[in-house]
């Protein structure tokens, strides 16, 4: 009842007890990681650069308040269900189909047709039989753990969701084939050192599916002594913006203004994927010991071409695109994969 509430201003003299407070931030995070003062005094170490020990936390959780750069990286590394990671999902689902039912879908003057599904997916297509469909959801999760988990258990029914879309639209039968995922972080909820470790799991969570540990613990200690992935580019600009991309998906944070836009990789990703998709359909033709359906115009020379167009920077482009989209176009193994296609067009005779 409001005759039960005091309020704070009315009392010129309450002084809240930081020194309580702080303390128990530590202690509320060591618990909530599920670790042994010695334990947490190893993971406090890592972060912040120099020797803890359990005696230490151990004050620091009773009777001495904690240093603010430790109160920072316990806060850094513990659960908090107040604060939650916000992400924009971008899902670029691939899905092959009868070449000629889709290239009756591009009736445009251009070279790529969109037609929106709903108001969260718009499907692309392309003359030479490629078919993406791009959803966006924005989610909110409390951990990067319950994203990975988000992520491997939607791409099955993405997969067959979509297949079932392009099937209607072409009375043709159609099959997904894969799902990319493109995360654009607006809200996250760590900081410096600990939020270039987070991006990077996020760029490529299945670290954490596959860890030995389970999936929250493998987050926590990851985020406490950092991760590292040899096939993972980064394409940020310090100060402005963070940015990586592996052979998992793409994910980028940006600080101000100067970053790149969203727009701006999606349609990035939307150029590579329709490539790589194609790519994908020539080859799974030949493994099957079936020569591939090619639109007219569409043939090496097209994919000669289209080399050079996402491997060659632009005279006016920007440092940070251009390191965007090598790093998009290199992660994706799309260059072996052109010239993979080129060589087989050559081999059929197909200029």
């Amino acid at each position: 009842m409001d005759s039960n509430v005091t309020d704070l201003r009315t009392r010129t003299r309450y002084r809240p007890d930081f020194g309580t407070l702080a303390r128990n931030r530590v202690a509320a995070a060591r618990v909530s990681m599920g670790l042994t003062e010695r334990e947490f005094a190893r993971v406090l170490t890592s972060l912040v650069g120099r020797e803890i020990t359990a005696g230490l936390v151990s004050s620091w959780e009773t009777s001495v308040t904690p240093p603010g750069d430790i109160v920072v990286a316990a806060s850094s590394v513990s659960p908090n269900s107040t604060v939650r990671l916000g992400v924009r999902s971008h899902k670029f689902i691939s899905v092959q189909a009868d070449q000629e039912a889709v290239a009756e879908l591009c009736t445009g003057d251009g070279d790529r047709t969109s037609l929106p599904i709903n108001d969260q997916c718009t499907l692309y297509a392309w003359p030479f039989g490629s078919v993406i469909l791009h959803l966006v959801e924005d989610l909110e999760f409390p951990d990067v753990t319950s994203l990975a988990f988000w992520r491997y258990e939607t791409y099955p029914e993405n997969l067959e969701w979509a297949a079932e879309q392009v099937s209607e639209l072409t009375g043709k039968s159609a099959i997904g084939s894969y799902v990319l995922s493109l995360y654009w972080v607006h809200s996250p909820i760590w900081s410096g050192r600990i939020l270039d470790t987070a991006l990077k799991i996020i760029c490529s969570p299945r670290v954490l599916l596959e860890s030995d540990r389970d999936a929250a613990g493998a987050e926590r200690e990851l985020l406490a002594e950092g991760f590292e992935h040899a096939e993972m580019r980064p394409f940020g600009v310090q100060g402005v913006s963070v940015g990586y991309a592996s052979w998992s998906g793409v994910v980028y944070h940006a600080f101000d203004d100067r970053a790149l836009t969203e727009d701006q990789i999606v349609a990035a990703e939307l150029d590579v994927q329709s490539i790589w998709s194609y790519c994908a359909h020539i080859a799974d033709s030949i493994e099957r010991g079936e020569e591939p359906e090619i639109h007219p115009g569409y043939g090496a020379g097209f994919i000669r071409a289209s080399r050079s167009r996402l491997l060659t920077p632009r005279p006016q482009e920007s440092d940070a695109h251009r390191s965007m989209r090598d790093a998009i176009v290199q992660t994706s193994g799309l260059p072996l994969h052109l010239s993979n296609a080129i060589d087989t067009l050559k081999d059929i005779g197909v200029k």
